[in-house]
């Protein structure tokens, strides 16, 4: 497997996990296709703290709290490319 390969395999693994982790905090959370889960209630304060704790234990890694705002944890999408890039992976 090459570098390219390997990081795309890393990525994927990461996308996984993320999605599992959103997926035992709440299903709609998981689920939810818009932009604003914060601004549209999906996602409840403490949800979000739970989510931050999840993903800093899972991937040992630590969030800023200037980072958690909407543009960054707006959907799952959102939350993948953060923590990519907080990994050094985007």
């Amino acid at each position: 497997m090459g570098i390219g390969e390997e990081e795309k395999e890393e990525k994927k693994k990461m996308k996984e996990k993320i999605e599992k982790i959103l997926e035992e905090i709440s299903t709609e959370i998981a689920s939810y296709a818009g932009e604003h889960m914060l601004t549209e209630g999906i996602i409840s304060s403490f949800q979000l703290i739970e989510l931050v704790a999840n993903l800093e234990d899972e991937f040992d890694i630590d969030i800023d709290p200037d980072y958690i705002m909407e543009e960054y944890f707006g959907n799952t999408n959102k939350i993948i490319a953060l923590v990519e890039r907080i990994m050094g992976l985007h």
